[in-house]
């Protein structure tokens, strides 16, 4: 190919239940229900947590998805009517929930408005991790597959780093020390243990979610939920629009959705991904536990036919370059990294991956390539892919309709720019607002056909088990780089065995 090839892409097939084919998630599941679903209907097993009222709305919500509820719009066809849990996911919601722990409003309330915002979202996740990892050393008969975490607006409103309560609010905890002398101390430590103690505060990280998450990652997958989420979906229909949220239809699906992933696994599959190959996206966060802050860690995710993923914490290290504002590895630990996802691979399939697409959102450098070489099994091909959102490049139809979903301009053998977004035939619209930008797909590194990586690449946009989407802009392996990467980091001593991806999600 040396000229510019333009060329179309179909829809990405989807694989359910019976080996039935669809391109919509939604339909696949209303039709022929999840790819592995038995014979008979299963009651999630799940655990809860949250205040009094948040509890109670959970318990309404799980009698809301036990039956249909109706599209919000219903002559459009992306407003699907929700059939309930048992005739979509062939589940049950459970009359007694595994595990169901009450904790304090008034104590939440209070823990996120201490003055010291690292104090105050520490011990805003302190109530609710530490009562769950107590339950299950304590008091556990069964297990939960998954929690939901209901957490009140006031959380998820001051739970954020650019946010705080109004100082009015604000209520002294027992951190003194300024933010910059915490900091020293990190470097070098005080003489006096309490103040060191106050100074690793700094080392947890400013967003409730992510927090939460990271110190759970080896006690159990969490699912965090509004409260007004769920005040949304429970309102009468004249009032949804005051919640600003997703209508009842939609929370339904996505909460439904992620609940079948994280109690069974993925409810669907990609039909057409080749055996033997495997996708990996590459992570990389600046290490808050550095106090000049020229650390950072690196992480891996692996992604397998099946949708299934696993993520892999590497090494922290000076990735940073500020000459070139990009991360880049050393090829030491490219190569470690490498080996931890052909292990990974091998445990799972028994035999190498034929070929291993690395994807990052910046050219890998010669040094990264040659380790991850180094790394893989032998026999593996490596290619190395460069994915970057543009508005470099527009294009029109001349039925003044956007350009469609799964349009590929290649430019030449390494280079193509692939619409994820655009106009949906199944939908007979461009689910969107602006004119639909491409993402370039670059092939930096390794042989590989340009329209094979595309297809793949619009393939992966469709594996987002967090909800029941269509597809997304981006593939997984970079969709959920950025939170991955804050989880990675959100908290001290994360080390431990690669976890699967639900448990970042």
């Amino acid at each position: 190919m040396s000229d510019s090839t333009l060329f179309f892409i179909s829809e990405p097939q989807l694989e359910f239940a019976f080996s039935q084919l669809e391109e919509h998630p939604k339909d696949g599941l209303f039709l022929y229900g999840p790819v592995e679903r038995g014979e008979h209907s299963e009651t999630l097993k799940i655990g809860m947590i949250g205040t009094r009222d948040g509890l109670s709305k959970l318990d309404d919500f799980g009698k809301l998805v036990t039956g249909h509820i109706p599209p919000y719009v219903e002559d459009r066809a992306h407003h699907a009517a929700f059939p309930g849990l048992e005739a979509a996911f062939g589940l049950r919601w459970p009359n007694r929930p595994a595990a169901r722990i009450e904790v304090s409003g008034n104590a939440i309330s209070n823990a996120i408005r201490f003055q010291n915002r690292h104090e105050a979202i520490k011990k805003t996740v302190d109530i609710y991790a530490e009562a769950i990892q107590s339950y299950l050393k304590n008091e556990a008969e069964v297990t939960p597959d998954f929690w939901f975490v209901v957490i009140p607006d006031e959380v998820y409103q001051w739970g954020r780093p650019t946010m705080a309560p109004p100082v009015s609010e604000r209520i002294k905890g027992q951190a003194t020390l300024r933010e910059r002398k915490a900091k020293a101390l990190l470097k070098a430590p005080s003489m006096f243990p309490e103040d060191n103690a106050e100074a690793e505060l700094q080392l947890y990280d400013l967003n409730f979610h992510n927090q939460l998450k990271a110190r759970l990652l080896n006690t159990a997958p969490v699912q965090i939920i509004r409260e007004q989420t769920l005040r949304g979906a429970l309102a009468p229909r004249e009032e949804q629009h005051k919640h600003r949220v997703q209508d009842p239809a939609t929370i339904a699906w996505n909460l439904c959705t992620t609940s079948y992933y994280k109690s069974l696994g993925p409810p669907w599959r990609l039909r057409d991904i080749r055996p033997g190959v495997c996708y990996v996206g590459i992570v990389f966060k600046k290490d808050p536990a550095d106090p000049d802050r020229r650390n950072a860690c690196c992480g891996a995710q692996l992604f397998l036919q099946s949708g299934e993923g696993l993520v892999f914490r590497g090494a922290v290290g000076e990735w940073y370059s500020e000459k070139e504002r990009q991360f880049h590895l050393s090829r030491e630990k490219a190569a470690e990294l490498m080996r931890l996802v052909c292990e990974a691979y091998e445990s799972k399939h028994g035999t190498a991956p034929k070929e291993i697409f690395v994807h990052g959102r910046a050219r890998f450098s010669e040094s990264e390539w040659k380790g991850f070489r180094d790394g893989c099994s032998e026999g593996s091909n490596v290619v190395g892919i460069r994915i970057r959102p543009t508005d470099e490049l527009k294009l029109f139809r001349l039925a003044r309709k956007p350009v469609m979903r799964g349009t590929c301009l290649a430019m030449h053998q390494r280079m193509a720019y692939l619409w994820t977004k655009g106009y949906v035939p199944r939908f007979d619209t461009y689910p969107g607002f602006e004119t639909p930008n491409p993402i370039a797909v670059h092939i930096d590194w390794g042989d590989a056909d340009i329209e094979t990586v595309t297809r793949d690449i619009l393939a992966l946009t469709k594996v987002n088990f967090n909800g029941c989407n269509f597809a997304d802009g981006l593939p997984v392996t970079l969709k959920f780089a950025d939170a991955i990467g804050e989880i990675l980091t959100a908290a001290p001593n994360l080390e431990g065995a690669p976890l699967p991806f639900k448990y970042y999600i």
